[in-house]
């Protein structure tokens, strides 16, 4: 390992997770949790199977009660030598049996139970089958916090991809735009994330003129022309958590008008940074972004959420919009991307990555927020 890479987390890490998310359960009114294949189980026990399989893998966390993992006995192997399996009790099934009879002595047959967002409805509708007392809710409705505050390790993670965005972006502003197809830059893109250490890359947008006002648009293959506003937008997995950041450069000088849109975005992200801190709700953040843009006479045209959660997803709880009225706590993070998307003409968003403090926030990118100019 590079002695710049964090320390593996441990068995006690993932014992502590589980438990911390039974207890969670149970103040929730919950008879457990419900976990498959897919980010939760990672966070919580370290295993990452296939989520794909149609073979039904199980982690069932309940107040006062072992975490057990059921699970397909050809997959048994792997799942023991998952960091987090001695603090786990394995019961595996073969092809043939029942999945569901095998899980159901484990479950409280007239039970509330959170279940992950991705398990299969073919495994959700065989457990209600088994067991038709039981009901269920998805994670995010139930536990929508269970990722969300950050220890000191995941924070590092965290502040390490931040860094390795940073650094992606200051020499993707060295490589020529103009006479280039999105593509071509959105494959710079990876590869500098790669190069700074990223091992899983999950978007590369480069959003130019028009295509820009498309805030989810997939680079294609249109040719950037001197004159245009690029979105770029990129990030991606390193030490298992996520980065997720935002700049709009300007092939050329840009008119008056094209500098007055960046500048208010640019206003509205520096104030929606600058609302931070804990105790406010998390609709409050986009509250003051959104003024901003609105006073500006853009508020039709600022069509998403000012924010998400990130962590060992891109996306995630909580989210920062209207409506939602958690309150921050130190240690969550989150994306700040106020935007305005200008239909046929182009867009502007810029994003951070910030971390709740003890008495404010802390943004995890660096990097200059003014309108940098491009070849």
């Amino acid at each position: 390992m590079d002695a710049a890479d964090p320390s593996p987390f441990t068995v006690d890490d993932y014992r502590a997770r589980m438990d911390r998310a039974a207890r969670s359960a149970a103040d929730a009114g919950l008879a457990g949790v419900l976990v498959a294949p897919g980010p939760d189980m990672v966070y919580l026990t370290g295993y990452a199977p296939t989520a794909t399989t149609e073979r039904l893998t199980l982690l069932v966390l309940a107040p006062g009660q072992d975490p057990v993992l059921v699970v397909p006995t050809l997959e048994a192997p792997d799942a023991e030598h998952a960091v987090g399996a001695p603090a786990l009790t394995l019961r595996d099934w073969t092809d043939g049996k029942d999945p569901y009879a095998v899980t159901a002595p484990l479950l409280d047959v007239d039970g509330r139970f959170g279940i992950s967002d991705n398990a299969w409805a073919m495994h959700l509708l065989g457990l209600q089958k088994e067991l038709p007392g039981t009901s269920y809710a998805s994670l995010t409705e139930s536990l929508p916090m269970l990722r969300a505050v950050k220890d000191s390790h995941e924070l590092a993670r965290l502040a390490a991809a931040g860094a390795a965005a940073d650094a992606t972006y200051e020499q993707i502003l060295k490589v020529r735009f103009e006479g280039r197809r999105e593509t071509d830059v959105a494959g710079d893109l990876a590869d500098l994330l790669r190069q700074f250490g990223h091992s899983q890359v999950d978007f590369t947008v480069v959003g130019s003129g028009p295509n820009g006002a498309n805030p989810h648009h997939e680079a294609g293959e249109r040719v950037i022309l001197g004159g245009d506003m690029v979105v770029l937008d990129f990030g991606g997995l390193k030490h298992g958590y996520g980065s997720d950041t935002s700049r709009t450069v300007h092939v050329g000088a840009p008119s008056v008008a094209e500098q007055r849109v960046h500048d208010v975005v640019r206003e509205a992200q520096e104030a929606g940074c600058e609302a931070v801190r804990p105790g406010i709700a998390c609709q409050e953040v986009d509250r003051v972004a959104r003024a901003i843009i609105t006073e500006a006479g853009y508020g039709e045209q600022f069509i998403h959420r000012t924010g998400h959660g990130i962590g060992v997803t891109t996306h995630e709880p909580p989210y920062m919009i209207e409506g939602e009225e958690q309150p921050l706590v130190p240690g969550m993070c989150f994306s700040v991307e106020p935007g305005i998307y200008l239909p046929g003409r182009f867009g502007v968003r810029i994003e951070d990555i910030v971390t709740v403090t003890e008495d404010g926030g802390r943004r995890l990118n660096a990097t200059a927020r003014e309108m940098a100019i491009v070849e």
